[in-house]
Order: structure tokens, then C-alpha cells, then sequence
């Protein structure tokens, strides 16, 4: 018996973790769903919200790689799920969607990159910090910065989301 292409998962549910290899892409069909690094951990960050026509989970399927960050539905989400045999048919019924992976694949490495930045300043924050408390307080500020960004800039690019919270915790 084959699996179902159509899934449905409830706010707040894990759909891909980060580390895990897991072979299916995702097309988001209805709701959001947030994207992190670190999920769990006292380095957990948002990456952004992806919502409708986005895809996420193209490394497992096209490298056969562990996930780069972790799926977590932010709104009751329908996805379609896309495996390897499935890709060949996806692409010719989907070709807008092909673009929007390359970008969503290429704002990833963008974002990595400012994150390595905003990494880099916080390290240099740390070194001249004598109170951890106050550090610890400008982390959890700027995850928060971070993640009402993305949420009410679905619109904005994920450079553009990077680039305001490095403003707002500098």
C-alpha cells in the first residue's frame, strides 16, 4: 500500500527534523509552517514562515542528506508530499515550482550566511559581556525580533528579515 500524498498536521506539529534524513519534499497547499535551526535547544532560531505554494524538505529528496533545519506547522497545514518517483511528474505539473525551490535553496544559504554574521557579533558582544543575564535577555530579544519579523513580513526575503533583526540587537 503506498502512502498518502496528501497530509494534514495540526499547529505546532514536527513534520521534518533537523539532522534526520527524511527523502520527501513538501508542497505547502494550505497554512504555514516555521522553519528552524536548533530547534530545542538553548540555540534554537527561526528561519522564517513559509506558507502556501512553498516547498521545504528538497535537500532529503534531491541529496539523500540529513535536514538543514527543522519543520514545525505554524496553522493546521495540508501538504502535498513529493518522493523521488513522484519528482519527474511534479516538475512538469509544477514548474513555477522549481524556481521557487532554487530560491528557497539559495535564500537558505543567504540566511546561513548573515546568521555566521549575526553568530560572529554575538561572540564579540559575549567576549566584552560581564553579565550573562543581560546577554542571555538580548538573545531571547533578538529570537523574538526574528520571529515577529517573519511573521508579519511574509512578504519580505529572508536577507531582508536577517538584516532588521541584526539592526535591532546590534
Amino acid at each position: 500500500m503506498s502512502e498518502p500524498k496528501l497530509l494534514r498536521f495540526p499547529p505546532e506539529t514536527l513534520i521534518l527534523r533537523e539532522g534526520e534524513i527524511n527523502t520527501n519534499m513538501y508542497k505547502i497547499l494550505k497554512g504555514h509552517v516555521e522553519m528552524y535551526s536548533g530547534y530545542g535547544t538553548e540555540y534554537e532560531g527561526v528561519i522564517g514562515i513559509i506558507g502556501e505554494q512553498a516547498c521545504f524538505g528538497e535537500m532529503g529528496l534531491l541529496l539523500g542528506k540529513p535536514s538543514i533545519y527543522t519543520c514545525i506547522s505554524y496553522s493546521e497545514v495540508l501538504l502535498m508530499r513529493i518522493t523521488e518517483s513522484d519528482m519527474n511528474t511534479f516538475v512538469k505539473e509544477n514548474p513555477q515550482n522549481i524556481v521557487n525551490i532554487m530560491r528557497h535553496m539559495a535564500n537558505g544559504m543567504v540566511t546561513m550566511r548573515l546568521q555566521i554574521d549575526l553568530l560572529t557579533q554575538e561572540l564579540e558582544h559575549m567576549k566584552k559581556d560581564t553579565d550573562k543575564e543581560a546577554l542571555q535577555e538580548r538573545i531571547r530579544d533578538a529570537r523574538r525580533v526574528m520571529r515577529q519579523y517573519a511573521i508579519y513580513n511574509p512578504g519580505g526575503s529572508q536577507q531582508q528579515t536577517m538584516e532588521y533583526t541584526m539592526n535591532r540587537t546590534v
